[in-house]
């Protein structure tokens, strides 16, 4: 059955890929392992940074076999232990920014599969669900490199997965003053005083 209205969703309950696939409202959701996650609209200096971000990796990136992709845009992650590759993944999220380097795991609706790289911008509000819910989703599903950006403190939080323990190890914590690398982007170096400014 269709949804047209959020208020239709028991925001308790289960949700699969299949039922997303159902929901034509025009909020923007997420899918935590079943649960529903309502997502705030970006503020401009957000999307300022995303666009800084963004085309600094489409530059270097191009003539590769990599993609970067922007919000909205469907990253469906199957999850320890039952890795489900069906519509029946219960995770399904909305990054604001990310690369995937296997083309196999595209499709029309988005990336099925953990991405090489995800960008996330802290917004107002939703500190704990980028730095606990959705780092602890990330790292489950294998994501190589993840960055969180705190547009209000003026820093990143640059995390890699550590093939052995399968878990995020945390470089030290980048500020305007420095220059954001990549463990992924061979080549890619960012002054962050060029995403962090007020103008």
């Amino acid at each position: 059955m269709l949804i047209t209205d959020i208020a239709q969703l028991d925001p308790k309950a289960d949700y699969t890929y299949a039922d997303y696939l159902l929901w034509q409202f025009k909020e923007r959701v997420e899918l935590f392992r079943g649960k529903l996650r309502q997502m705030a609209a970006p503020s401009v200096k957000h999307q300022r940074i995303v666009s800084t971000i963004h085309g600094n990796i489409w530059i270097l990136l191009q003539n590769s076999k990599c993609d970067v992709f922007t919000a909205p845009f469907d990253v469906r992650l199957p999850l320890p232990p039952h890795r489900i590759t069906s519509e029946k993944t219960n995770t399904v999220v909305q990054p604001d920014l990310c690369v995937v380097c296997d083309r196999n795991k595209l499709d029309e609706r988005g990336c099925i599969g953990a991405p090489e790289l995800v960008v996330e911008i802290l917004s107002p509000g939703n500190s704990k669900k980028e730095m606990k819910e959705k780092y602890e989703l990330y790292e489950s599903a294998g994501v190589l490199e993840y960055w969180v950006v705190d547009p209000e403190h003026f820093v990143v939080f640059p995390y890699q997965l550590d093939k052995e323990s399968q878990l995020f190890v945390a470089s030290r914590p980048l500020t305007d003053e420095d220059a954001l690398t990549s463990t992924v982007l061979e080549g890619f170096s960012l002054d962050l005083s060029r995403i962090f400014t007020n103008d």
